[in-house]
């Protein structure tokens, strides 16, 4: 799913546009054990309490795309009859309104999910009547080919509220504030089928993780059956252990430089693409290249790469994790450069009598620890206006 098909369905979470049909939930304590359950038609709930589900949905849709968001597929095998696409496709086509299949996908998530305290599964199921698109992409509600149905889970940490004082607008008072459990943002969710090409995609989802180092592999595993990719971080690592091994003694600082900046520039081509650009092997191989790295290095890329990477389906590392887009960091034992990351050019490295230094052009003005200084020339030792 790209972003624009993300907001679509993003949009269907307001009182004018809701297409969710069915709210089912399941409150599960810190030893695992089911406290209560939920089940009824969600536009049975209150109009407040309608409100407070449409931002937990909208929260399970939310985030970037490649780090928060995750298209994943599942593999043939889970398909089959026993499978978890199987099983999931069961429980969207029974709208929700099989106890017996409810009761397996939570007993699923309770056995899966690794969460030390309280959490509230919740799920819905609603059926969206796709409008049609005219060439220019407005929607047209008169031309609707199909309907998209789908069921969305959202996971979501359930906290004891603070202890301290409030204020009773009844009694005019200050008291003791009652404690009480509260259902937080959702930290984990999917939606499923995947909606891609503005279409039904029974062979994947969209995987929801707030933290991208808190991925919930058991989770993506056992109940999706998806396979957990690589996280935000585990994906930036990989990508410079690979860069560092294929490029070997030519891991100099013009060279790694000449990456980066090549790199953000092509973050920078695909920023406004509707789906985020990626690098598999091909293209990681054609940057080195772009990059002024020696045939050597190249060949050496390969072995690196495929030595690294020991997943028979190679990943595709989205750019955007990998690249330093914020900042160009420069950093020895007891020192730390950080550079906006267009101006590298204000960096440069150089031999002084034998020995290897960074240099920094000075320009404009000059701050130490907050006091503006004023730059001296060293030849004449006139202070520089």
């Amino acid at each position: 799913m790209n972003k624009k098909e993300i907001n679509e369905i993003k949009k269907q979470f307001t009182p004018e546009k809701c297409t969710i049909t069915r709210i089912c939930g399941c409150y599960v304590d810190g030893e695992k054990n089911k406290k209560t359950e939920l089940a009824q038609t969600f536009l049975t709930l209150t109009e407040e309490e309608n409100f407070k589900y449409f931002t937990i949905f909208k929260n399970t849709m939310s985030g970037t795309l490649g780090k928060n968001l995750l298209n994943m597929e599942f593999p043939m095998e889970q398909e089959k009859e026993g499978g978890t696409q199987e099983f999931l496709l069961r429980l969207k086509n029974s709208k929700l309104e099989d106890n017996a299949l409810l009761e397996q996908f939570y007993d699923k998530v309770i056995e899966s999910y690794n969460y030390p305290e309280n959490y509230y599964i919740v799920l819905i199921y609603a059926a969206y009547d796709v409008p049609g698109q005219t060439e220019d992409g407005i929607e047209n509600d008169d031309a609707s080919d199909y309907v998209y149905d789908y069921v969305l889970c959202s996971i979501c940490p359930v906290k004891l509220t603070e202890a301290g004082l409030c204020y009773n607008e009844r009694n005019n008072s200050i008291e003791s504030r009652i404690r009480d459990w509260v259902v937080a943002a959702p930290i984990h969710g999917f939606l499923f089928p995947a909606f891609n090409d503005r279409n039904t995609d029974i062979h994947g989802l969209l995987y929801y993780t707030k933290n991208s180092e808190q991925m919930q592999e058991d989770f993506i595993d056992k109940t999706l059956g998806c396979g957990a990719p690589l996280s935000y971080k585990a994906q930036k690592e990989t990508f410079q252990d690979i860069i560092e091994n294929a490029l070997g003694e030519q891991c100099d600082f013009e060279t790694v430089k000449t990456i980066h900046e090549n790199l953000n520039e092509y973050v920078e081509t695909y920023q406004d693409a509707p789906e985020p650009p990626v690098l598999d092997k091909m293209d990681m191989k054609k940057l080195l290249a772009d990059s002024g790295v020696k045939p050597e290095a190249l060949q050496s890329f390969e072995t690196a790469f495929d030595t690294i990477v020991c997943d028979e389906e190679k990943p595709k590392f989205a750019a955007a994790n990998v690249a330093s887009t914020r900042s160009f960091d420069i950093k020895m034992p007891d020192v730390v450069i950080k550079v906006k990351p267009e101006r590298t050019d204000l960096v440069e490295t150089r031999m002084i009598d034998g020995r290897q230094y960074i240099m920094i052009e000075v320009n404009d003005s000059v701050e130490v620890n907050g006091i503006n200084i004023r730059n001296v020339n060293v030849e004449t030792g006139e202070i520089m206006e």
